[in-house]
């Protein structure tokens, strides 16, 4: 199993490689935004008892003591902040990690769209950027270490500029968890650039923009077929040189289709465990999908508490 010492590198093979870098990283304070949810507290007190985090959970307390009753769970440490009105809640969440009062906020018994307005508010949330994008890593039992995947959950179709904005929040997360140049391949249906395929003409100018600095702290290559991405051997028999092909640490699709597509059946079909997390904000956030396992839930936060 790889090392604390290996992990703070960059070499991550498991997720629970990310426990040792949120321990070292010291306690992080989480805050809840409607918390009255049976799935998101059963994570919450499951990191709460490694010692990860403090949470601050904001919703009805009514129904949240009731939850915890229910599921035997233990939130006699957290601090309860009665809110039911959701929207309210979202916003005192957000307020206190704008304020610096919390260093991760985590979306719990709301819809996504209210979440994200009070996320999104220009005056009073949590923008840093244009652009907020969806980052997921995973553990996937045939491949040699973790394999990050961006954007999968918030961006339908981006365009280029979009596309370097995706790239550079993915980088700046990983170089936080560790990763000094992860190795970014552009994924598309071919890996030779195709007049008639725009998305390998995107690709091939984001390697370029990346040999020139102008996209920095990471190695992109493209365009790459997904083979090419994550098998030396399809690489070596397409006679493609890289430095990321067959081994690459984060795979940039082109559309929400191919990387939603491409996240359920690395979870459905390929027994793979999952963090993931939203960037483009002034502090991590947690917005898992009521599908995602409890596992997961409970490695997205701790992947949010690592940086």
């Amino acid at each position: 199993m790889t090392t604390q010492t290996e992990a703070k590198k960059g070499v991550l093979t498991k997720l629970t490689d990310l426990n040792g870098l949120a321990k070292n990283s010291g306690k992080k304070r989480l805050a809840v935004a409607v918390a009255h949810d049976e799935h998101c507290l059963e994570a919450i007190c499951a990191v709460d008892k490694l010692g990860l985090i403090e949470a601050v959970l904001i919703g009805n307390e009514k129904k949240i003591k009731d939850i915890a009753a229910k599921f035997n769970l233990d939130v006699s440490r957290m601090k309860i902040i009665n809110e039911e009105v959701d929207a309210a809640a979202v916003r005192k969440a957000v307020t206190m990690v704008r304020e610096k009062q919390a260093d991760i906020l985590m979306k719990g018994n709301v819809p996504t769209a209210v979440f994200l307005r009070g996320v999104l508010d220009k005056e009073t949330g949590l923008r840093k950027g244009d652009v907020l994008s969806h980052f997921a890593l995973f553990e996937v039992p045939t491949y040699h270490k973790l394999l990050g995947l961006s954007d999968a959950a918030m961006i339908p179709a981006p365009d280029f500029k979009t596309k370097i904005a995706i790239i550079n929040n993915a980088v700046e997360f990983m170089n936080k968890l560790g990763y000094t140049k992860p190795k970014v391949a552009v994924l598309a249906a071919v890996e030779m650039v195709n007049e008639a395929m725009p998305a390998t003409l995107e690709a091939a100018l984001l390697s370029k923009m990346n040999q020139r600095g102008q996209i920095k702290n990471c190695i992109i290559d493209g365009p790459l077929a997904y083979d090419n991405a994550v098998s030396m051997e399809s690489a070596k028999h397409k006679g493609i040189v890289s430095d990321v092909a067959g081994d690459a640490d984060l795979l940039i699709v082109p559309d929400i289709e191919a990387g939603n597509i491409l996240y359920k059946a690395y979870g459905f079909s390929a027994n793979a465990k999952l963090a993931a997390v939203v960037l483009g904000a002034a502090a991590p956030i947690v917005l898992t999908s009521r599908s995602d396992t409890e596992e997961s839930k409970q490695a997205s936060i701790i992947m949010a508490a690592a940086v």
